[in-house]
């Protein structure tokens, strides 16, 4: 059997945006969490935890966004003109974050009351608006002759909004557990109490979620309530119930201090595999797949050769930054 290209770069580009949503969420997460600490000492010890990592982490979603561009160019203009306003906000968001980290980082502690508060409110915009693209991709687009003929405003829906908001707690409780390695005394027992209650809240927004999904159009209806799927498919939101109570287990119970934050990570990637298991195969839903919009396999096979080369670089380094300053970090 020849290997199959359409897959193959339908795996990278789903890989590339795992891992941006692993590493920049603890992120992110960080700055939502200054809405809960007010004291100028504490918030610089939580950016400090996250310093090292903060530019990198980016890498993962322009790889993401670029072999989109590459291997599915259909795909990537249809979405980008259904969701330039989210992706927009959520770049600008983004940006925010970033000068507003860089500035903080190099002013007086008297300064820093103002770029924290910008610090926070990038991260709002960037993780609602990240959660708002999800919510619209799961709805899908209207496309007609492989042209968007939805408007501009078509993305924001009561469901775009639901998935925008349910994706704060997450990214907060990714950033309150990866705290509970580098905070002592009372910023610890803070992020403690943070942990437990976001960690209730992403409860409860999963759980409508998973309720509500279904039944937003005839595909996820059918993939998710019809027969025999409804038996096969069952153990994936089964799964995903008992890695959370095992988070809230060690968040609430146990005295770890790391397996939180490994658990919530493996709680979100499993959140993912079922938004995967949900739109393949796929790329522009409700009904055009993945073969149907790739670019023509000597496009696909020659740009492989670039992810070939530069993926395993981009890894290499990623895990030498992680493992050189997360190491420091946790000895402090």
């Amino acid at each position: 059997m020849g290997l199959d290209l359409v897959t193959v770069w339908t795996l990278i580009i789903s890989f590339c945006l795992i891992i941006y949503v692993l590493v920049d969420g603890f992120d992110l997460g960080i700055g939502l969490l200054f809405l809960g600490v007010r004291n100028k000492r504490e918030r610089s010890s939580m950016v400090n935890s996250g310093t090292p990592f903060w530019d990198g982490n980016e890498v993962w979603l322009i790889a993401g966004g670029a072999s989109l561009m590459v291997a599915f160019p259909l795909a990537f203009s249809v979405i980008l003109e259904a969701l330039y306003i989210p992706l927009l906000a959520m770049t600008f968001g983004l940006v925010l974050r970033g000068v507003a980290l860089a500035l903080r980082l190099r002013s007086a502690p008297t300064n820093y009351g103002a770029w924290d508060i910008l610090i926070c409110i990038g991260s709002l915009l960037a993780t609602f608006f990240q959660g708002a693209v999800i919510g619209a991709v799961v709805q899908g687009f209207a496309v007609e002759n492989n042209q968007y003929v939805g408007g501009a405003w078509d993305w924001l829906s009561w469901f775009s909004i639901l998935t925008g908001l349910s994706l704060l707690p997450a990214y907060a409780l990714l950033g309150s557990t990866w705290l509970l390695i580098k905070s002592e005394g009372e910023l610890y027992e803070k992020m403690r109490y943070y942990s437990h209650h976001l960690l209730v809240w992403l409860g409860y927004a999963m759980t409508i979620i998973v309720l509500i999904t279904p039944f937003l159009t005839d595909a996820l209806r059918e993939r998710w309530l019809t027969l025999p799927n409804f038996f096969y498919m069952g153990f994936v939101p089964m799964l995903a119930l008992m890695v959370y109570t095992w988070v809230y287990y060690v968040i609430r119970f146990s005295p770890w201090r790391r397996w939180p934050f490994a658990i919530v990570l493996l709680l979100l990637a499993h959140a993912y595999f079922i938004l995967i298991t949900s739109l393949w195969p796929h790329i522009i839903p409700p009904s055009i797949t993945t073969h149907e919009t790739a670019a023509s396999v000597p496009v696909l096979r020659l740009a492989l050769w670039g992810v070939v080369v530069f993926v395993p670089i981009i890894l290499g380094y990623t895990g030498w930054v992680y493992r050189e300053f997360l190491a420091k970090l946790l000895d402090k």
